[in-house]
């Protein structure tokens, strides 16, 4: 495990890539011996770094929760990000592309709360029973540190990837739809370039929420009322450029779009 020292230090060289969008050397490169606590740790100095500058806590997301997901990226465990206010996009959205590092894009749902989950033993009911509406929304993961040959430590200090949410299409009530059901076409300049089913997600996209309600659990923290809840990709990274314009059907939830520029 990683000195306190080094932690801060890594902390402060993240928020300062974030600024300068310039990716510092895998983590995993430099520190060998890094471990996946030490990475929590990173991101929760981030974290506080961050709120310090002003950013508010919007919620969280959940990631490498599909077999689609662990295949593309080599990691087969589940991890979680801090989602903050400034990174909740709304459909239709022009976003810069060079605000971002290696941008992609994953076709997700989003779990709005209304009353709070606490682990370390909450379940999936608990889940839709917190749950005020579920929503479709793309991911924009982004990079603070090199993607060559990284691991889950640097994915996770690197706040799980997580760059921007673009929020769409028709919110529904958890008990209106059968959610392991809900699919989504993923079109690029008007090309088909992913499809997935929820299901994809853990067998149920609600139980990456409940699993990341236990993880954090131990840490003595839990998902609020009001926080945003984005439960994983259900299809894998779509590269995106400059000039691309990207588009998700979800059948009866709805569209949501977005263009690269």
């Amino acid at each position: 495990m990683l000195n306190d020292e080094t932690i801060t230090s890594i902390a402060d060289e993240l928020v300062e890539a974030g600024r300068t969008r310039t990716p510092v050397p895998r983590l995993t490169a430099r520190y060998p011996d890094m471990t996946v606590e030490d990475s929590y740790k990173v991101q929760n100095l981030w974290r506080q770094r961050s709120e310090e500058n002003g950013r508010r806590l919007a919620g969280r997301k959940i990631g490498l929760t599909s077999k689609a997901m662990q295949a593309a990226t080599g990691i087969t465990e589940p991890d979680y990000g801090i989602i903050f206010d400034d990174m909740v996009l709304e459909n239709g959205c022009t976003v810069k592309w060079d605000q971002y590092t290696h941008p992609r894009i994953e076709v997700e749902l989003a779990f709005v709360l209304n009353k709070d989950i606490d682990g370390p033993n909450a379940n999936l009911f608990d889940v839709l029973n917190a749950t005020e509406y579920v929503v479709p929304a793309l991911e924009i993961l982004d990079s603070r540190i090199e993607m060559e040959g990284r691991t889950i430590v640097d994915t996770i200090s690197d706040n799980a990837a997580m760059g921007a949410m673009v929020v769409g299409g028709n919110p529904v009530r958890p008990h209106d739809v059968d959610l392991r059901w809900v699919s989504a076409i993923l079109y690029k300049n008007q090309t088909v370039e992913e499809t997935g089913v929820a299901a994809g997600v853990l067998n149920h996209p609600g139980a990456g929420v409940y699993w990341l309600a236990n993880k954090i659990a131990a840490h003595g923290d839990g998902l609020k009322a009001g926080e945003i809840i984005l439960a994983g990709s259900f299809t894998r990274p779509m590269w995106v450029y400059e000039g691309d314009t990207v588009f998700a059907d979800y059948g009866p939830l709805g569209t949501v779009t977005c263009r690269f520029e």
